[in-house]
């Protein structure tokens, strides 16, 4: 049985994923509805949970976008074999994934329109620096998750990187 998990990355770490064909590697955290997300959230619904979970990866991801990367949020939905809940994590969503998960594996990419690029950058910036104000970091980040994140089928994972043939 698979577990449909969320891999919070950025436009670099996509481009990585296509040149190695698969996520790895293993153990790597990822996010997904968990028991624990269905007790915190018990008044929720299937759709509800992984919304959260593709939410949770959405925020992980600012931390991986860097400086000379395209300012874009991007989480992977996968599908893995061996998932186990995160020991002592303070987000109910986060899980390890035990495997390198092929290619193949990848069902859709959720990616930041290009509209949303300086929202991104300023909360990716403010992150990632060590100087920045708490406050202003997460209120950065809660700015840059108010773009919905847009849906790609791995086919269009191409035209995403601009690769042509």
């Amino acid at each position: 049985m698979t577990t449909r998990v969320y891999v919070p990355s950025s436009m670099t770490g996509l481009r990585d994923l296509v040149t190695a064909d698969g996520i790895g590697p293993a153990p790597f955290v990822a996010h997904a509805v968990t028991d624990a997300l269905r007790a915190a959230y018990d008044d929720g619904a299937e759709e509800e949970w992984e919304y959260a979970a593709a939410a949770a990866a959405s925020r992980a991801s600012l931390v991986l976008i860097r400086e000379d990367d395209d300012p874009r949020r991007v989480v992977l939905a996968v599908d893995a074999e061996t998932v186990r809940p995160a020991e002592g994590a303070d987000d109910p969503t986060l899980v390890s994934v035990e495997e390198v998960v092929p290619f193949r594996k990848v069902e859709s990419v959720l990616v930041d329109l290009p509209e949303a690029g300086d929202d991104v950058r300023a909360a990716a910036a403010a992150l990632r620096s060590e100087d920045a104000d708490e406050q202003e970091a997460e209120a950065l980040a809660d700015r840059a998750l108010d773009h919905e994140l847009a849906w790609f089928a791995t086919q269009e994972i191409g035209d995403l990187l601009g690769v042509t043939d």
